[in-house]
């Protein structure tokens, strides 16, 4: 068994917590939020608390807060335990504990509302030792079966290009959403294309898979779409045009 006290009451700390939680072999000590209605749902089944220096003992802290917050809330886990963050872009050695430090990323954009599959999450992991990284290891596969040792300078890459194909992409259904209802035309009318250019990359390198005007140098259908919007979207438009044609 594997005892965790799982710190934050946002969405990653929710996930987790749920994930941990019908894990038969990991035990969930504690949780801890500042505000401690955040995590009032959870409070038959674990015990809760809104005092960062009354923690339960534990093989692992888990840190799911805000990437500013890690640091200083580090200085106050308990000496000697191993102590994880679960941040994209924050390198292991912004933990200030003075016990052992790991990373916990689970790759994938969470939302209390939504539930998750949390065997399909990737896992990445990282410590300062092989026996500390081997508890993450088994910690991990408790709730996932994609488990990565990645280490900080890997997973800060990592995030960026989980930036452009998480956050970006889904600014561009905010763009076509808006030009659908600006048209009067369904945006769910979409929806298929959407699935199917997702799937196809699964099985196909990205740059082999694009399609569209941009890539056959259409300039005719180029300009009349630029005809069809905003000042704003002409020049994202235009931007990932001439990011397609420069290969």
């Amino acid at each position: 068994m594997i005892s965790v006290v799982i710190i934050g009451g946002g969405n990653v700390a929710f996930h987790l917590t749920k994930a941990f939680l019908s894990s038969k072999n990991v035990v969930v000590c504690q949780l801890y939020a500042r505000n401690i209605s955040s995590i009032s749902e959870f409070q038959h089944q674990t015990s809760l608390t809104d005092n960062i220096h009354m923690l339960d003992d534990a093989d692992v802290y888990i840190l799911a807060i805000s990437d500013d917050a890690i640091p200083d809330v580090s200085q106050l886990l308990p000496k000697e335990k191993l102590v994880v963050h679960t941040s994209g872009s924050v390198a292991m050695n912004a933990l200030e504990n003075t016990g052992r430090k790991g990373i916990f990323y689970p790759l994938q954009s969470f939302s209390k509302t939504k539930d998750v599959d949390f065997k399909e999450i990737p896992l990445c992991i990282e410590a300062e030792n092989d026996t500390d990284l081997h508890v993450l290891e088994r910690l991990a596969s408790e709730i996932s079966e994609k488990v990565y040792h990645i280490t900080s300078d890997q997973r800060s890459k990592l995030h960026v290009a989980a930036v452009f194909v998480n956050n970006f992409t889904n600014h561009m259904y905010k763009i076509g959403n808006d030009i659908c209802k600006n048209y009067d035309v369904p945006f769910d009318v979409l929806f298929p294309l959407i699935k199917e250019t997702a799937a196809k990359i699964e099985s196909l390198d990205p740059s082999l898979a694009q399609t569209g005007p941009a890539k056959r140098n259409d300039q005719e259908t180029i300009e009349r779409h630029l005809s069809l919007l905003n000042s704003n979207q002409k020049d994202i438009y235009k931007l990932i045009t001439k990011s397609i044609q420069n290969g």
